[in-house]
């Protein structure tokens, strides 16, 4: 919220892990209690503490892959103004260009890192112990699908169809809440303005070159 200046975006990241929470929890049920097509030879009902645990490990995987994707899309957002876009002849919006250049240079990084904690928890399956397999079943079903369905998918999707809805914020809430310029942008204007001096390794003054 204090980051992304955005009131849709945060509650886009909690429907999402709450979506990706309601599958993983209704696959392992399906498979591992109901015994769906067999796949599972023994199916019976599931360890007690196993939906605290697999929401615990799925919000933190959820919302980091939420700030690896939307963070490029905010950065791009910001040094690219609607007016810019306009100025340049765009095809498309800003916040369009946003999300499609944001989601270019983040989905490498999702892919790659959902792909690893779902090899890693497949390989539970495989314990001889009944309730790590089902948590390795669990979290290995909550990241496929968080990952590629709703990070990759429904968010991106969504923050199209919002447009410059998505990066809008109360008033009121815009002044109560920090500001943390994770962009630059504040510090671009300054040193462009002169406001702040650059220096060197020393502390020293550093002079423009004249050309």
């Amino acid at each position: 919220l204090m980051v992304f200046r955005s009131l849709l975006v945060p509650l886009m990241a909690v429907g999402g892990f709450l979506l990706s929470v309601g599958a993983a929890f209704g696959v392992t049920v399906l498979v591992w209690q109901e015994g769906l097509w067999g796949l599972w030879h023994s199916p019976g009902p599931l360890i007690s503490f196993m939906p605290i645990f697999l929401i615990g490990v799925t919000f933190g995987l959820a919302m980091d892959y939420q700030v690896f994707i939307v963070s490029r899309m905010r950065e791009r957002y910001i040094h690219r103004s609607q007016e810019e876009a306009a100025r340049e002849g765009a095809k498309y919006s800003a916040t369009e260009d946003s999300v499609i250049y944001g989601f270019g240079l983040g989905a490498r990084v999702v892919t790659a890192a959902a792909l690893i904690m779902i090899g890693v928890f497949a390989s539970f399956i495989f314990q001889p112990l009944p309730f790590i397999q089902i948590f390795g079943f669990a979290l290995g079903a909550g990241v496929l699908f968080d990952a590629f369905f709703i990070r990759m998918t429904m968010i991106p999707a969504l923050m199209v169809l919002f447009n410059r809805a998505t990066w809008k914020m109360p008033r009121w809430m815009e002044k109560v809440l920090p500001t943390f310029d994770v962009e630059g942008s504040a510090v671009e204007k300054a040193f462009s303005a002169g406001e702040i001096e650059r220096l060197d390794d020393e502390g020293r003054p550093v002079e423009e070159a004249r050309v």
